[in-house]
């Protein structure tokens, strides 16, 4: 006799809010994603098997809420970008673009908080909502509510870099603006870092793509801060190529230095 197939688990229920409102659903389906993804770091699993699950369970969950309270919207995952182009999105008009689970590395590194969940929306060319669930600070920043970022509590301006891949040029950036460099993981942890003035500034390039900043770059703007490309240009979302290698979270006051450095020194 074979055994029955389990049951599958039971959906969470969204509240009111979330079943119309686009900022309220992006911070509860982040937040329930974020919640699932601590009772599997509880699992007692290790190394690849724990990202592995995470990133499956997450993804799963993100693309089962997306398809039963908003099915008729596209959704792009980075779990699965082999098929984001055979999705419909780039004829949408609305689009949820999802990390799932950013900073693997970092999930599976516990007791580490630098990890994330992004659910952003982009609707007729702009993003229009978005959350990132942070479980490690039991806190998902959403763009419903937009953060207020308090005052600079440092003299010397704090740069957040990548732990394992920072651009070249930072060091000297950091040396021009007589900052300090702070290496953490998520990308989204990075750009709430500055949210949260743990940080004044996030500079990356040399590798992204739109699902690692979507979200975390919504949250930041509706708090106030400079977001745009290296360059200065502005960051541009739910394009056929889905690469979207660098860009600059900041303090507004920070933004005009920043760029003049880059645009002066180039990419190294």
């Amino acid at each position: 006799m074979t055994s029955p197939e389990p049951e599958p688990p039971e959906l969470p229920t969204p509240p009111s809010a979330a079943r119309t409102d686009d900022h309220a659903f992006a911070a509860w389906s982040a937040t329930v994603a974020g919640d699932l993804l601590t009772r599997v770091r509880a699992e007692g699993l290790e190394g690849r098997e724990l990202k592995d699950a995470g990133d499956a369970a997450a993804h799963e969950l993100l693309m089962t809420l997306c398809a039963v309270h908003r099915p008729d919207d596209a959704v792009m995952s980075e779990e699965s970008a082999a098929s984001i182009d055979d999705a419909g999105r780039l004829t949408a008009k609305r689009v949820w673009i999802v990390d799932p689970l950013d900073g693997t590395r970092e999930f599976s590194e516990p007791p580490r908080d630098d990890w994330a969940v992004h659910v952003a929306l982009w609707e007729d060319g702009e993003l229009v909502a978005g959350a990132v669930a942070q479980p490690g600070l039991h806190t998902t920043f959403d763009t419903g509510h937009p953060p207020l970022v308090p005052p600079r509590s440092s003299e010397r301006p704090r740069i957040a870099v990548s732990r394992t891949r920072p651009p070249a040029f930072v060091e000297g950036l950091a040396l021009e603006l007589r900052a300090d460099l702070v290496p953490m993981g998520s990308a989204g942890a990075k750009v709430i870092s500055v949210v949260r003035d743990v940080t004044d500034a996030y500079v990356h390039a040399g590798g992204q793509y739109e699902w690692d900043s979507a979200a975390p770059v919504a949250v930041a703007r509706a708090a106030g801060l400079h977001t745009s490309r290296i360059d200065g240009s502005p960051l541009v979302y739910n394009q056929r190529d889905v690469l979207l290698p660098d860009l600059v979270v900041c303090r507004p006051e920070l933004a005009d230095s920043i760029l003049d450095y880059i645009g002066r020194v180039g990419l190294r």
